[in-house]
């Protein structure tokens, strides 16, 4: 196991039972307890959980979004194969809005080496986009940044969208259900998710299956109102074949 690897189980226990204890984490990642204080220290830093004497403790309560750092680390092959799935699906020369989140960034990564125009709305794939240019062409919109997510939101992010149209929007999305629909953690987010979906001629849901038969706290829209999802082999059967049945196209890669 490396390091990436087991800072991930690490995170994952804590978050899910609330705290957990030096010994407790070294007998789970098998590894030596002095190195197990060192990855607690590190992902303390980071702000993916709080350190104690002993242990680490989870920061989120119920319902709250995980920080963007444990996100990062979670499910990357499949959030690499969800992108290139995505990237499939968009032909040379489309316009694209991007939303933020782990999984869209992937989809930056292959979309800078395309030859499209791409409004990202978030720091990090502003970022990809530019430390390494490629034929894609890049908009980069307003908006205020969320605190440690780099989520562009507010009136400056809403009126960039407003102004243009795009062929597709690739958007992320916190939970999808054929019940509840797509849902997001933070308010200012699902607005601006509601936004790109206006400004597009259609809606790519990129999605891991963790997220899939999930409900975060903010409505955005009905999953009928999406037109695909990719998603991976970890999502639900069942959910899939609900999604399915409410209009929606489904990739799974």
């Amino acid at each position: 196991m490396n390091n990436a690897e087991r800072h991930t189980l690490i995170a994952q226990a804590v978050r899910d039972a609330g705290s957990a204890t030096v010994p407790e984490l070294a007998e789970l990642t098998g590894a030596s307890e002095m190195t197990i204080r060192r990855d607690l220290d590190a992902l303390s830093a980071q702000g993916v959980l709080e350190r104690f004497r002993g242990g680490a403790r989870t920061l989120l309560l119920r319902g709250e979004e995980p920080p963007f750092a444990l996100r990062s680390r979670e499910a990357v092959d499949a959030k690499r194969r969800i992108a290139a799935g995505v990237c499939d699906l968009i032909a040379d020369g489309e316009t694209v809005v991007l939303d933020s989140g782990t999984t869209c960034l992937e989809v930056a990564r292959l979309l800078r080496e395309r030859p499209v125009t791409v409004m990202p709305l978030s720091l990090q794939a502003i970022h990809v986009f530019g430390d390494a240019p490629g034929p894609a062409t890049l908009l980069v919109p307003g908006g205020r940044p969320r605190t440690a997510e780099g989520a562009l939101t507010g009136p400056l992010a809403l009126a960039s969208l407003s102004a243009l149209r795009f062929d597709t929007a690739v958007i992320g999305c916190c939970g999808l259900s054929a019940a509840d629909g797509l849902t997001a953690y933070d308010l200012d987010d699902a607005t601006v998710k509601k936004a790109v979906t206006t400004a597009a001629r259609r809606t790519v849901a990129a999605a891991d299956g963790g997220k899939l038969g999930r409900t975060a706290f903010a409505h955005v829209m009905p999953a009928a109102h999406l037109h695909t999802l990719v998603t991976d082999t970890a999502a639900p059967p069942d959910e899939l074949a609900a999604l399915q049945a409410a209009g929606l196209t489904v990739s799974t890669v």
